[in-house]
Parts: structure tokens; sequence; C-alpha cells
């Protein structure tokens, strides 16, 4: 969320963010509404202090006949502010709901472009390997080696439903306990957050009201997550920090929710795109300085860089253009992985910031500058920046993993940094495991 006097001050900027972002937005329009409820405001708070006034006046006055005309007139006062805040009400309904459709302004290095087709590649890494042997997808060599299940997971999840099974959830606990040992050498405080969470998070976080296609719900009206940026992010909502404490830095484990509504006929098959997954997530809270935040999204995206590297899996970072990115996010970069099977690159991860659209929402906020000499407290108050990126999601890095790393005989081979979270075994082979469950 943007502040409304920003807004109005810089509402040419505002409306060219817009744009940029292709999103459908009028300013001109949320500033007549601003307006409206400025002037409401103003005509409630009116009567609102004639009104207590008038009470004043009954309290000290002892003539009964006066007493009575003020009576009168205070409740014909009452009538006239009752029907001005319901018409304030309705005014804050219409302001609070553009408000929340304001997109945060792209920093001018996001180039232009329509979608994901638009995004410019910056960086390449790895060498991608060249095969001997007719090369098969990831579905193929997990299912022949036994490490996924997807026939008994469509028949007990549905469509896009998956068992990961024997190495295939050795290989995911491995991924999942290199990565916390990565991520905890570069300072980040470890967190299983809920995975269900209240409404309002989500539109603490901007993936209300824009992705609600997308979520799951349930009866309650609450939501599963879709990412550990939620939970994480508003961990601080409704608190003031102290800037010595600045960054904050949280790694968020948790399992992820997508229904994937708007991607129907797209990676029907194997596990690229699934309902249910896992993903290990940066959050950052840093103190309001745009430096910082462009030092902090360079540093947490090179973090998932370094992993992938580590894992000797070939990729591009690209930068989003305009018409990908969020309604909140300033600048994204895409960290995508070689996938041999479909000769393309897929994504695994994105870094974003925000500057401090996600705070305004969640009300997280810092103090600092001189104390005050009476209470030797800061009463300057900022808004928090915020950023996240992802450190790595499974099952889909098991794409690239696999196919990148498989052998002439169908084998695997475990990348070295794997092996001892793998019992020491350096290649994934063909065993009667789960042979007995079959029927």
């Amino acid at each position: 969320m943007l502040d409304i006097k920003f807004i109005r001050e810089n509402k040419d900027m505002v409306q060219a963010g817009a744009k940029k972002k292709r999103m459908d937005f009028d300013v001109e329009r949320l500033l007549t509404v601003d307006d409206e409820r400025k002037g409401v405001l103003a005509t409630v708070e009116r009567l609102r202090t004639e009104q207590n006034s008038i009470s004043d006046r009954v309290a000290k006055t002892s003539d009964l006949g006066e007493k009575e005309g003020l009576i009168a007139e205070s409740q014909g006062l009452k009538k006239e502010l009752q029907k001005g805040e319901e018409e304030l009400r309705e005014v804050m309904q219409r302001w609070k709901l553009l408000m929340l459709q304001v997109p945060n302004i792209p920093d001018m290095s996001v180039p232009d472009g329509e979608s994901d087709e638009d995004n410019q590649e910056i960086k390449t890494w790895g060498e991608k390997p060249n095969f001997d042997f007719e090369l098969k997808s990831h579905t193929e060599i997990m299912t022949n080696l036994k490490m996924v299940d997807f026939e008994r997971g469509t028949k007990i999840h549905g469509f896009r439903g998956y068992y990961l099974i024997g190495d295939g959830a050795r290989l995911s606990w491995a991924i999942w306990n290199y990565a916390n040992d990565f991520f905890d050498k570069k300072g980040f405080i470890p967190m299983l957050p809920p995975a269900i969470v209240k409404k309002e998070n989500l539109y603490g976080t901007g993936h209300l009201p824009n992705d609600a296609d997308d979520v799951y719900c349930t009866q309650d009206d609450d939501y599963l997550i879709g990412t550990a940026e939620i939970p994480v992010t508003g961990y601080h909502s409704n608190e003031i920090l102290k800037k010595e404490d600045l960054p904050k830095k949280y790694l968020g484990f948790s399992p992820c929710y997508r229904r994937e509504a708007g991607s129907h006929g797209k990676d029907t098959k194997g596990l690229i795109r699934v309902n249910e997954f896992f993903k290990i997530e940066q959050v950052i809270l840093c103190e309001a300085s745009h430096e910082e935040s462009v030092k902090q999204h360079e540093w947490i995206n090179r973090n998932t860089e370094e992993f992938i590297e580590s894992l000797e899996i070939p990729y591009h970072t690209v930068i989003n253009c305009g018409g990908d990115l969020g309604q909140g996010q300033v600048k994204k970069y895409d960290i995508e992985l070689w996938v041999p099977g479909e000769n393309k690159y897929r994504e695994i991860s994105s870094a974003s910031y925000f500057h401090d659209f996600q705070a305004r929402r969640f009300n997280i906020r810092y103090k600092e500058g001189a104390p005050n000499p009476a209470n030797g407290q800061s009463d300057k108050a900022n808004y928090v920046h915020t950023l996240n990126c992802t450190a790595i999601p499974t099952p889909r890095i098991l794409v690239s993993l696999v196919e990148n790393f498989q052998q002439a005989d169908g084998s695997i081979k475990i990348p070295e940094v794997l092996q001892k979270y793998m019992g020491g075994k350096n290649t994934i082979i063909k065993t009667q495991e789960h042979d007995n469950t079959r029927a």
C-alpha cells in the first residue's frame, strides 16, 4: 500500500507505474473518492465537536428551559451525525478498496514488457550437459527408480497429485537439510510458520485481492499459504522494532498450496506445477532505505544462485519486465534452471523487494533518531522495507536435478554436496523397495 499523501504528490508517477505493470488502475478516480472521504470526515468531525459542546452546556446549565432546548438541539445533531457516519462508512469502504488496488512503482531499472516472455537475461552459469544416450524425462526416470507414484497420487489427491517415495522422499529431505545448513551460515533465523493464516495476512503481502483464484480457503474463511512469505512477513505485524535490530533475516520452511487455477492445460504431467509442495523462503525486514533494499535484494538473490551452483545445476537469472511484476513488487529477479528434456530453463526462485508497500499493510515500523528527553525513547517511527526470495522449492527442484544428472543406465548421480545427507551414497539406482506395495 502506498501513502495517500505520496499518491497525491506523485500521481503521474503512480499512473505511469501502473501502466508499466500493465495494471488497469485510475489514479484520478482514487483521488476523487479521497476528496469525498475528506469532505465527509470533516463534516462528521464538526458534528461531533458541536454535539460534545452542547453536552457540556447541558451539564453546566441549571435553567430548565435552556436545558430542554439544548437537548432538542442535541437530538437533531445526533440524527445528522448518524447519517454522516453511515455516509463515512460507505465512502471509507470504497476508498479502502481503491487503496488496496494501487500498484507499487517499479524501479527505473525494470525493463518494459508485456509478460514473462519479455524478461531479460542478465546472467548464465554452468555448462549444459551433453548426453550420448536418449534423454528421459524426470517423470520416466523417477517412476522407473520408484521415487514417485503419480498413479496413486492422482487416485488420492486428484489431478496433479503425486507421492514421493523411497529415494524421492530421501532426496527431498537431503535438499531441505542441506539448505538449512547452507542458509544458516548466512545468518538467517530458521522458522516453521503456520500454513493456515487469517485473510488479512494475504492482503498484507498483496496476494489478495489479486490472486484470489489461486488460493485455498477453509470453511472458516482462513487461507492455506502459497508461500512462507505470508506468515513470516506478518510475524511482526502491528509492532514497532528497534533500528539497531534491523535487518531481521528469517528462513521460513512450510508446506505450500496453490490451486493453479489459471494454468489448466499447462505442465499437466510431472512435478513442475503441483497443488501442494514445500518451500524454503528467505524474508528480510530492513530499514527504510532504497539503497539498503537494493543491497539486500542483490544479496538474497545471490544466496540462491550460490546454492544452485553448489548443486552444479546450470541456470540463468532474468530481470522481470514491468508486465511480469506483481502489484507490490518494485523489482524482481527470477532464477531459472536448465531442464534438458524440455531444452529450456524453468523458474525455481524469485527475489523481490517492496519498499514499505507490505509494511504499511502489516503496520510494521521501527524507531530511530534522538531519544525524547521525557521518556528516553525515539518519537520517530518509519515503516520497514520488506524483501523475500525463494531459497528452494521441492519437488520442483527435482525436475532439473534428476534430468541433468541422469545416467545412461537409468540411474541418477547425486550431487556431491547432497551425498552425506543421502547416507553417503553417490548414485540412485533401481531397487526392489516398495515393490510389495504394488497390487
